[in-house]
């Protein structure tokens, strides 16, 4: 059984070697431009949203005369203010013309009425469906805020009142959370984008082990070798996962060499990310591609064509990954149970260590066992349907 299993192993990874485009999409387009494009896009996002809190925000006020200290208070506040005459029919006009304007309208008497103690009302227009406008008028409608506040304060004090009295209960707050805790909100998605490459690392030679050998017509003879058919298709099962392997290797360089690029330290986080944590998201993460070349290669038995396969295992890469989106929506935490989720523990399990928390040493030892488990009787499986007769039609 196993010389049968190493010939099949070295026929189909010399054939996926040979075919440089599957070798490209198995090993270069998905580990490493998938990560490349992770921490691309995390990089930019949070370097936008850094410069949007640093530099100085432009806000247009129409009616300043009205509430002059209002304007002031805005410009101590680090807002770049201009002033503007018009009407309120105008308003929407000036945000046609410029979609991240946002105009503070301060009608007639509101100086009047700031002075008399008596509430008054201003108008903030921005366009909602504009990020950079709605973040710009979320901060002035923060500074206005804070202008009312301390206005309260003072009408109290003049009246001889105590402001302490607006504060019954003061709540302070401790953060407990660390710098590499905090991060995994920014890279909660890492766990998915890494089971999902390693999927891909071995789609193509699955597809092509099954499907396309079938189509090609070359199934037929190799199945009629003096040999049960069952180690042959365990030495397909036995390629793709070493592909599936190779391509979580080389996810995790990549992430290792580029993860420190995404500016966390900017916001207080910090990345768990060194050569220990890349080794141990490695171990905990290897048991799983037995689950995914087993998987990919039973759904492959049940098509006729390369080009169907491809459609199919598209669909089942999904399905892996399910528990991983439902983990995400419910907030789910580690536990023994769960542990006995295969793709669900090893996204636990990388939650874990990228927060740099302690692994119970038997989450992983129930995660380890039952994803090699159903990876075996997928295995399984896959070698008693390619025992039909049927297969070869």
């Amino acid at each position: 059984m196993i010389a049968t299993l190493l010939a099949v192993l070295r026929k189909e990874l010399l054939e996926t070697v040979r075919d440089h485009r599957s070798l490209a999409s198995s090993l270069l387009m998905g580990p490493v431009l998938g990560p490349l494009l992770f921490v691309f896009a995390m990089s930019l996002s949070l370097k936008q949203s850094v410069t949007s809190l640093d530099d100085a925000q432009p806000v247009t006020v129409a009616g300043a005369d009205h509430a002059p200290h209002l304007v002031q208070h805005l410009r101590q506040q680090g807002f770049t203010v201009t002033l503007r005459e018009g009407a309120a029919a105008e308003v929407p006009g000036w945000i046609e013309e410029d979609g991240e304007l946002v105009v503070l309208l301060v009608p007639e008497g509101v100086g009047e009425r700031l002075l008399a103690g008596e509430p008054a009302a201003v108008t903030l227009f921005a366009d909602g469906s504009n990020n950079k406008a709605d973040r710009r008028a979320n901060r002035v409608r923060a500074a206005i805020t804070g202008y009312a506040s301390g206005l309260a304060a003072m009408r109290l004090q003049a009246r001889g009142v105590s402001t302490t009295l607006m504060q019954p209960i003061v709540v302070d707050e401790v953060d407990l959370s660390t710098p590499t805790s905090r991060a995994t909100l920014i890279l909660g998605m890492l766990s998915y984008i890494i089971l999902v490459v390693t999927l891909v690392g071995g789609l193509s030679l699955a597809i092509d082990a099954t499907a396309g050998e079938r189509e090609r017509g070359s199934l037929e003879p190799l199945l009629t070798a003096p040999v049960p058919r069952e180690h042959l298709i365990y030495g397909k099962v036995l390629a793709s996962a070493s592909f599936m392997a190779i391509a979580l290797a080389i996810v995790m360089v990549t992430l290792g060499s580029s993860i420190h690029r995404v500016p966390l330290e900017e916001i207080g986080m910090s990345a768990n990310f060194d050569v220990r944590v890349g080794v141990l998201l490695f171990a905990v993460t290897l048991p799983f591609v037995a689950v995914g070349a087993s998987l990919l290669t039973v759904v492959a038995s049940f098509t006729r064509s390369y080009k169907e396969a491809q459609t199919w295992l598209g669909i089942v890469l999904l399905v892996p990954t399910l528990p991983i989106a439902i983990a995400g929506v419910l907030d789910v935490r580690a536990s023994a149970p769960l542990m006995a989720v295969p793709s669900l523990s090893q996204h636990l399990l990388i939650q874990g260590l990228l927060r740099d928390e302690p692994l119970p040493a038997s989450y992983v030892a129930i995660s380890v066992a039952s994803t090699l488990a159903l990876g075996a009787a997928l295995t399984w499986l896959a070698g008693r349907l390619y025992r039909r007769e049927k297969i070869l039609g």
